[in-house]
C-alpha cells in the first residue's frame, strides 16, 4: 500500500515541513517544451490561433449515477440551478470552515454523468466526500500523463483551438458556420467525418473552443486541425507558453489546499497518497498551514459563491462573505530589478534566487510575500513574462487597502533559510518592486473574456 498523506506528514513532522521540503520536482506539462520559441507561441493566441494540446497535464474525474448532481452541489460553492447538459461551469470547493480546497471545470456530460477536470486537489476532495459519504455514485479517474501507467494513453484528447482566427478556423473544419453559442455552453461537431465535442470559452479575451473526443479518434481530428490551419497561420503551442496562459487570464491554478486541519481532516489525510499533497515555495513562511489557507474572495471566486444551496462550508463561507476581504490583482514587476536578480548570477557571491522564464514558479503552490513599508499586505501567486505586454508579472490577493491601481509594493523573492525541493539552489533572498494593475492585466481580457 503506498503511504498516505497522513503517514508523510508525521514522518516530516508538520504539513509545512512536509511540504517545503517535497522532493518531488516542479510539475510540467508532459507535451513538447516548444515547438518554434515560447514567445511567438505566446502571440499566437493574441494575433492569429493557437493550438494547445490538453490531453495530458490534466486529470479527468468521471462521475456517473444517480446522486452524482447532488454530490456536486453538496460539495461545491457554485448554483446549479439550470445545470443542463451541455453546460459548463468553474467549480469551486471549500472545506468545512469556508476556505478554499480548489477549483476545476465540471462537464454536464450527459443525465448523470460529469467529467471534472483540473488539478487534482479539488478531484481527490469530491471523490473521497463521494466515497465515504452516503451516495450512489461511481468515480472513474484518468489520471494525467505524469501519473498514468506506463503505456497507457488517455480516454480522452482534448485540444484547445483560441485566438483571432478559431472561428474561421472553425468553420473551415465543420463546412458549416458555427452557430452562436454561449461562454461555457458545449456543442457538437463534424471533423472529417469524426463527431466532436466543444466547450465555448475564451483565453486572454480572445475567442476559443476546447475539442475532445475518444483518444482514438484524436489524431485524425488533430491532422484535420493542422491542414486546415495552414491559411489562417495556426501556430503549435508547446508547454512553456501553455504554462504561462494563466497570467493573462489572470487563473491562479494550484493555491494551496485547506486540507490540512479542520473537521474530517484527519480521516482525509488517511486516504490520500502522500504523493498529491503536492509542494510549497516562496518567501512566505509560517509554522502554522492555516496561515497559507485562502478563501474564494482572495482569488476573485465571489461571483461563483451562490448561497442558494446547503453544501459543505456554507455557514463559514458566509462569515467569510461578510468580512473584509482581499482582491485579487496583477502585479507588474519594475524591470531593472528583475534584470538585476538575473545579473546576480554573473557576480561574485551567493546569487538571487533563479527567475526562470516564461514561468518563474518553482513549487506547485507559489506563496511569497508582498510588502509596502516592510508590512505584509497580501501575498504573490504565479510569475512569469507575458510577451504579448512584455511585462514580468505575477497574481497576487493584496488587502484592498493596497490594491489599487498604481499602488507600489515589494515583492520578496527566494526562500528563507533556502529549503531542500529539488528545484531550490542556493540563493539569496530579494526585493523585487512592483506596482499593483488589474487583473487581467490586458484590458482587452478584462472586457471581452466571458464575452467570446
Amino acid at each position: 500500500m503506498s503511504e498516505s498523506a497522513a503517514d508523510a506528514i508525521a514522518r516530516a513532522g508538520s504539513p509545512v515541513e512536509l511540504l517545503r521540503n517535497a522532493q518531488a520536482r516542479p510539475t510540467i506539462f508532459p507535451v513538447t517544451p516548444e515547438f518554434t520559441n515560447w514567445r511567438s507561441e505566446q502571440l499566437s493566441w493574441r494575433t492569429s490561433v493557437a493550438l494547445l494540446d490538453q490531453s495530458h497535464h490534466m486529470t479527468d474525474l468521471f462521475i456517473s449515477g444517480p446522486d452524482a448532481l447532488r454530490l456536486l452541489r453538496d460539495t461545491g460553492v457554485n448554483s446549479f440551478e439550470n445545470f443542463a447538459v451541455d453546460r459548463a461551469k468553474q467549480f469551486v470547493a471549500v472545506n468545512r470552515e469556508g476556505y478554499l480546497i480548489g477549483d476545476a471545470i465540471l462537464f454536464h456530460l450527459e443525465e448523470d454523468v460529469f467529467d471534472l477536470v483540473g488539478w487534482f486537489m479539488v478531484l481527490d476532495w469530491v471523490q473521497y466526500i463521494g466515497e465515504s459519504g452516503d451516495y450512489d455514485v461511481t468515480f472513474e479517474r484518468d489520471a494525467n500523463s505524469l501519473m498514468r501507467e506506463a503505456g497507457v494513453p488517455p480516454k480522452l484528447y482534448r485540444y484547445e483551438l483560441q485566438g483571432p482566427h478559431a472561428l474561421a478556423l472553425m468553420e473551415k473544419l465543420t463546412g458549416a458556420p458555427v452557430p452562436p453559442t454561449k461562454f461555457f455552453h458545449m456543442a457538437t461537431f463534424t471533423i472529417d467525418g469524426t463527431e466532436v465535442r466543444s466547450l465555448r470559452h475564451g483565453m486572454a479575451g480572445q475567442p476559443g473552443f476546447e475539442l475532445f473526443g475518444p483518444w482514438e479518434e484524436g489524431e485524425r481530428v488533430r491532422n484535420a486541425i493542422l491542414a486546415a490551419g495552414e491559411e489562417f497561420g495556426l501556430v503549435l503551442v508547446g508547454a512553456k507558453a501553455y504554462s504561462s496562459a494563466n497570467l493573462e487570464s489572470a487563473w491562479v491554478p494550484s493555491p494551496l489546499p485547506a486540507i490540512f486541519t479542520g473537521e474530517g481532516s484527519a480521516d482525509y489525510l488517511a486516504w490520500l497518497p502522500a504523493n498529491r499533497v503536492g509542494s510549497l515555495a516562496g518567501s512566505f513562511t509560517s509554522d502554522d498551514i492555516e496561515d497559507y489557507y485562502l478563501t474564494p474572495y482572495d482569488l476573485g471566486y465571489g461571483r461563483s459563491v451562490a448561497f442558494d444551496h446547503d453544501f459543505i462550508g456554507r455557514a463559514a463561507l458566509e462569515r467569510h462573505s461578510a468580512a473584509e476581504q482581499r482582491q485579487k490583482v496583477t502585479l507588474v514587476w519594475k524591470p531593472e530589478d528583475v534584470a538585476a536578480a538575473q545579473r546576480s548570477l554573473y557576480e561574485p557571491g551567493i546569487p538571487a534566487k533563479y527567475i526562470d522564464f516564461p514561468k518563474a514558479r518553482y513549487g506547485v503552490y507559489q506563496v511569497d510575500r508582498v510588502l509596502v513599508d516592510g508590512a505584509d499586505v497580501g501575498i504573490s501567486h504565479d510569475a512569469g513574462y507575458i510577451t504579448g505586454e512584455q511585462v514580468f508579472a505575477s497574481l497576487a490577493s493584496l488587502d484592498a487597502a493596497h490594491a489599487e491601481p498604481g499602488t507600489e509594493v515589494v515583492v520578496l523573492w527566494g526562500e528563507e533559510p533556502n529549503s531542500t525541493k529539488p528545484a531550490v539552489e542556493p540563493h539569496r533572498q530579494i526585493e523585487i518592486r512592483a506596482t499593483v494593475y488589474p487583473a487581467p492585466y490586458s484590458a482587452f481580457a478584462r472586457e471581452n473574456y466571458r464575452k467570446n
